[in-house]
């Protein structure tokens, strides 16, 4: 396995300039399909890595930095007392795996009071048939900043088999807030293990939007927020597709471990013929804590499978845990009241499906949710 890619061609992009020997044109449509803007409108800086090539990093607004985590760890001698802080080394073998084989990722800080305007995009690209892609990320948001990130993970056109295995660790400072949207799209033959961990301080925001609406041999991701400061709060909403011969085991948990935290964890699945495992796990640590946990399926096809799997644990009296579950086929009812109203059956489904997945994510490009759409239209294909 090749570590470093040596000989560059140039992509030549308006705003984005991307060098690499395995990429062309044809891999710029998959960039823009996981919210990659190349003409980086309305974004306040990029980073792009193909395989374990950084191929772009920078920021545009003041108050923004944006590296390499080799270069930052280089740059800052106290980052590495966040290295492997929140997720540990030797969580599972897939950390292990990542601690010996870790090429670059990105670290993302917002400086003290910094409100940056416009989403920062980076991108998670494997071009390489059969690679194992290791990455670590650092996400720091200072006192009283703010931050959205749109992080797009992606195989392209050559890579149809290969692996992801991503190390995320998030810093969300008193006062602080951050949007964090992670889009995937990967190849049928790919196996993606994200390992995150976020903690929030006092007064604290953390929102996480998470979307696969493409084929995926595996994908399994368990992150885990600690809730450590009074007032903080964590939201986590996931959107899942999964088309026929594609497994998805996908859960958030957030520990609940100061007072006045609140928490919320929302799911939504459709299957139109492969699995879904759903999790959701708050814990109440201490008194007067809430959290809502919520998943709904909706079956398209009689092979598929959707577990969903919620589960609320209470350590103290005076905790508010409360959850949702369902999971079931479009009524028919709705359909003939689409179809009473001029639509045609399929476009009835369609309607009913985009309005169950009801994607509102800031700062999602045009393409992006064009993407949705047609991720739409295919779960009623596969569906039929």
């Amino acid at each position: 396995m090749r570590d470093h890619i040596t000989t560059l061609t140039d992509i030549a992009l308006p705003s984005l300039v991307l060098n690499s020997p395995l990429m062309d044109n044809s891999d710029l449509d998959r960039l823009l399909s996981v919210g990659v803007d190349a003409h980086c409108r309305e974004r306040s800086g990029s980073f792009v890595q193909v395989d374990h090539q950084v191929l772009h990093a920078g920021a545009a607004e003041p108050g923004l930095e944006v590296l390499s985590t080799p270069e930052a760890l280089k740059r800052y001698d106290w980052l590495k007392d966040y290295w492997w802080q929140i997720v540990p080394a030797g969580k599972d073998e897939f950390t292990k795996y990542a601690q010996d084989h870790t090429h670059n990722g990105y670290f993302i800080r917002a400086l003290p009071g910094a409100k940056i305007n416009y989403p920062l995009q980076a991108c998670l690209y494997l071009a390489r048939e059969g690679l194992t892609q290791c990455v670590h990320n650092i996400v720091i948001v200072e006192e009283g900043a703010e931050l959205n990130i749109i992080t797009g993970c992606a195989s392209g056109t050559k890579a149809k088999s290969g692996a992801h295995i991503g190390i995320s660790e998030f810093y969300v400072r008193k006062g602080a807030k951050l949007n964090f949207t992670m889009i995937h799209s990967w190849a049928e033959d790919v196996e993606v293990r994200p390992r995150t961990g976020t903690v929030v301080e006092e007064g604290g925001t953390f929102i996480s939007n998470y979307i696969c609406t493409h084929p995926v041999r595996l994908l399994q991701m368990y992150p885990v927020s600690y809730l450590r400061g009074e007032g903080a709060v964590a939201r986590y909403q996931s959107i899942l597709v999964a088309p026929p011969g594609s497994k998805m085991d996908v859960g958030s948990r957030v520990v609940l471990d100061a007072p006045a935290t609140k928490s919320e964890i929302i799911t939504r699945t459709v299957t139109t013929g492969g699995k879904i495992i759903s999790r959701g796990h708050p814990v109440g640590q201490v008194p007067g804590v809430k959290a809502h946990l919520e998943c709904r399926g909706l079956m398209l096809a009689p092979q598929g499978l959707i577990h969903a799997i919620p589960e609320l644990e209470a350590r103290a009296e005076g905790v508010e845990l409360s959850h949702e579950a369902a999971v079931g086929k479009i009524a028919h009812e709705e359909i003939e009241y689409l179809m009473a109203r001029g639509l045609s059956e399929e476009d009835a489904v369609s309607t009913i499906v985009r309005g169950f997945l009801n994607v509102d994510i800031p700062g999602l490009p045009p393409a992006l949710r064009d993407e949705i759409d047609r991720a739409v239209s295919a779960t009623r294909e596969q569906g039929a």
